[in-house]
């Protein structure tokens, strides 16, 4: 029988916070113990966890990151397992019951299920449900499939203590934490699962100022884990390699692909409205049949899924352009000597100013932020 502790980092949380903590509560399978780190919140964010009757854990002074948040928590742990929640994940009911049997398997280290935007009300929303949709219903299952899945969400994955502690606990050498541990884990000879069945609904950009903040973090640290992890990648899980070199040759050629029609309707003495319909077309038959597929497996709404499908090229614009910026800052700028990289962890939405922050300009400013 597994034990299990969750750990919520939170800062400036009290909106979002009650959700998730209802949703803990909820749990078929309960958890033994959940913490809270209300790290330096100036909001209400300590005394809503409190209100849940949930232990509240006060660092001293803001940590500055999830990692640093995380792993504040981790000495309060003393169970087998350790479930890392974002302060803005709602889990459901099942999700705890559904994932922590894979640990009957003392070889699996880190699992995580399926993400779910929890809201579809902006442009952002939008397009963001359809990136998980089609990532979590056609990328991920074939990663599964090969024993190679390319990260275990950090909004809620769930961690083996023991390998968690004998690692030094998350990572904290990146930005993105969980990229991290997943392809360190599984370059040792461990393993990260994908569980289809457990879902997660996150709280995703609503605005464009966020979206911004967030794709960088992302990009940059999937460069920083790049640059991190690729000899190791080859050396000793090849097909996770593969994925990761796959990612990178989409970002170095989308822009090829959104220039398609343009190029074409000059070469080809073509009217652009011919060139662009022949475009749309066979990027929505590359892309329509797994978000089906995704619909039919949620029991989602077929019309509300495809009607969101035009806001993810909103979205994959702002991925391409951060993309890029990753690219040269991380496996470019960096090597050479000329950028630190993105090393502040910035959520972006309600953020209040804070020491850690400040202290960060420089390097925001050396990342190209």
């Amino acid at each position: 029988m597994h034990t299990i502790t969750v750990i919520v980092p939170a800062h400036n949380e009290e909106e979002g916070l009650p959700a998730t903590l209802e949703s803990l509560a909820r749990q078929t399978a309960p958890p033994d113990r959940v913490l809270v780190v209300d790290d330096a919140s100036t909001d209400r964010t300590g005394e809503v966890a409190a209100s849940h009757g949930v232990t509240v854990l006060r660092p001293p002074q803001n940590l500055g990151s999830k990692a640093k948040a995380q792993n504040f928590a981790l000495p309060h742990c003393t169970t087998d397992l350790v479930l890392a929640v974002d302060a803005d994940t709602v889990l459901a009911p099942d999700y705890i019951e559904t994932v922590v049997p894979v640990f009957d398997d003392p070889a699996v280290t880190v699992a995580a299920g399926t993400v779910r935007t929890r809201h579809t009300r902006t442009i952002w929303e939008r397009g963001r449900s359809t990136e998980y949709l089609f990532g979590f219903h056609w990328q991920r299952p074939i990663q599964a499939r090969a024993n190679s899945p390319m990260v275990c969400s950090g909004c809620c994955s769930v961690f083996r203590r023991d390998d968690l502690a004998a690692f030094g606990g998350f990572p904290e050498r990146t930005i993105v934490e969980d990229m991290d541990y997943t392809w360190s884990q599984q370059i040792a000879g461990r393993k990260a699962v994908y569980v289809a069945d457990a879902v997660a609904l996150a709280a995703d950009p609503e605005e464009l100022t966020y979206l911004r903040k967030q794709v960088w973090r992302w990009m940059a640290g999937f460069c920083q884990n790049v640059r991190l992890h690729l000899g190791g990648l080859v050396r000793h899980k090849p097909l996770l390699a593969v994925w990761v070199l796959l990612a990178l040759l989409e970002i170095v050629t989308a822009p090829l692909w959104w220039a398609a029609p343009f190029a074409a309707a000059v070469t080809t003495d073509q009217p652009l409205a011919v060139t662009f319909g022949w475009w749309a077309g066979a990027d929505l038959l590359l892309t329509a049949p797994p978000l089906v597929y995704a619909a039919h497996r949620r029991k989602l709404p077929l019309s509300g899924v495809l009607v969101n499908l035009p806001c993810v090229y909103a979205t994959k614009a702002v991925n391409l352009v951060y993309a890029w910026k990753a690219l040269l800052v991380e496996l470019l700028l960096v090597p050479l000597g000329l950028a630190r990289g993105l090393t502040v962890y910035e959520k972006g939405r309600a953020d209040t100013p804070t020491a850690a922050a400040r202290d960060g300009t420089a390097a925001l400013a050396g990342a190209g932020g």
